[in-house]
């Protein structure tokens, strides 16, 4: 990417949008990060608007906003989402509002000539009961988890336009794959929050209140993967700035143009609430509750592909969640 063109963050506001703010404006390397050439020169022409500013489920306001700024390089992180909770509660808008966000953007981008555009998915794509570590090749190969279907079939559809356009219109979209994220700028509520700001808030309120026991969603055994946004952050910066060659070797006509970003190790729920309470400093019991849904049993991202390519993530998960409460507890 040129360091002087106009780029545009889709949802600068969230966790991925922030981090990617963070990464574009000034690109520190992160520990152990081997960031790629003229990456560390921070980029000046970055545009961004707020949802008041641009609601991306209006087709009309988009096109009106690609027109007239007419972006050259497209990070496309804004989309609705949530935890098993808000899955379950608002599963029309999380299937709508995506499928509408992702749609606008794709086709405009398209329509003002976008030199690239990378599209911000979820491991929830893969089939719930995925061989693991998920490949890109194990999309749509079984049934996806129930709990999650609307925004997994939403951020599929986004994989599929890049996908089509790509064929049709030879355009270099690219669909990125992070495994559960985590970091500064996360969503703590607990009716619509991720699992590690939701523990986060449970056992620091519980610290606060001196509470003898904080109760845990779920048995305790499934196994995730966390990623520190930063990271991700770092690996998208990181892919948009691959040679021409590089890039359009993801985008052969074969199969998606689809690449996961991730650690490539997991832990189970048990073991990250025992990390995450250790961290808080809560001195009480933890209680599972299984009678609550636990989602897929285990989500590992195969990340070969990305390492291939000369990324890797360099912040360690104990060390990631620090700097997450220490953010967390300023605010």
């Amino acid at each position: 990417m040129n360091h002087e063109s106009k780029i545009y963050v889709a949802g600068h506001r969230g966790l991925v949008g922030s981090a990617l703010m963070r990464r574009l404006q000034s690109p520190s390397p992160l520990a152990g990060d081997d960031i790629g050439v003229g990456d560390a020169i921070p980029y000046t022409n970055i545009i961004t608007r707020t949802h008041a500013e641009l609601d991306l489920t209006d087709q009309l306001a988009v096109r009106m906003f690609f027109e007239k700024e007419k972006p050259a390089y497209v990070f496309l992180a804004a989309a609705k989402v949530g935890g098993i909770v808000a899955n379950n509660t608002y599963p029309a808008e999380f299937i709508h509002d995506n499928l509408a966000i992702q749609t606008n953007i794709i086709h405009e981008a398209y329509r003002v000539g976008v030199k690239r555009l990378l599209f911000l998915g979820s491991s929830c794509i893969y089939p719930r009961d995925c061989s693991q570590p998920m490949k890109e090749e194990y999309l749509l190969t079984g049934p996806l988890e129930p709990t999650n279907r609307p925004y997994a079939v939403a951020k599929i559809a986004g994989i599929e336009m890049c996908w089509s356009y790509n064929r049709q219109y030879g355009t270099q979209y690219l669909a990125v794959m992070p495994t559960n994220l985590y970091g500064p700028g996360d969503n703590y509520d607990l009716n619509n929050s991720h699992v590690i700001p939701a523990l986060m808030r449970k056992f620091h309120e519980a610290k606060l209140c001196k509470s003898k026991e904080v109760v845990v969603w779920g048995s305790g055994t499934p196994r995730r993967e966390f990623l520190y946004s930063d990271d991700m952050a770092a690996a998208c910066v990181y892919l948009m700035n691959l040679s021409d060659t590089h890039f359009c070797q993801l985008l052969t006509a074969d199969g998606p143009p689809l690449i996961n970003i991730g650690t490539g190790e997991d832990l189970t729920i048990r073991e990250l609430a025992e990390l995450v309470k250790s961290l808080v400093g809560f001195d009480g019991a933890i209680t599972f509750d299984a009678g609550k849904p636990d989602g897929t049993p285990r989500k590992l991202m195969d990340v070969s592909r990305l390492r291939k390519l000369g990324w890797r993530a360099g912040t360690l998960l104990d060390e990631g969640l620090r700097r997450t409460y220490r953010v967390f507890a300023e605010e």
